[in-house]
């Protein structure tokens, strides 16, 4: 964040470069864990399924596993021996994703509403069923 003083009569102005997002943070519907497809993008990931490992939600991406491989020339560690091309996920804009509903087999958006108990749950537009949140043990 940067501080910019006009004249010393004023107050100063302060100028936030990350504008775009912190105005225009969403909440995602997407969770660690969902099934995925992609919708648009690269030619070689579109239309493939995959589990979503990490979200972030600050700049509405998600990292999708085995989806928007690149190629990165590791050096060889001393201690390991360990080095070459590796191939590592990256991160995917959440826009170019839709959740995968597996009993419809078909991409899908998902909705909130309370169920009988009162709490809030996510469901499939499509279908109508409820999704249901696996238990996700953190490291």
């Amino acid at each position: 964040m940067k501080v910019k003083t006009l004249n010393k009569d004023r107050k100063p102005k302060i100028l936030n470069k990350d504008r775009t997002r912190k105005n225009l943070r969403n909440k995602m519907k997407l969770k660690k864990g969902d099934k995925v497809i992609v919708i648009t993008g690269k030619r070689e990931d579109k239309g493939k399924v995959g589990e979503i490992l990490r979200v972030f939600p600050k700049t509405g991406k998600v990292l999708i596993q085995g989806i928007n491989l690149r190629t990165k020339h590791k050096k060889v560690d001393p201690n390991t021996k360990e080095g070459g091309i590796v191939k590592i996920e990256t991160p995917l804009d959440a826009s170019n994703v839709m959740y995968y509903c597996e009993s419809a087999q078909k991409p899908t958006r998902i909705g909130y509403r309370l169920n009988a108990n009162g709490t809030k749950v996510r469901f499939c537009k499509l279908t109508g069923e409820e999704i249901v949140e696996k238990k996700v043990i953190k490291k």
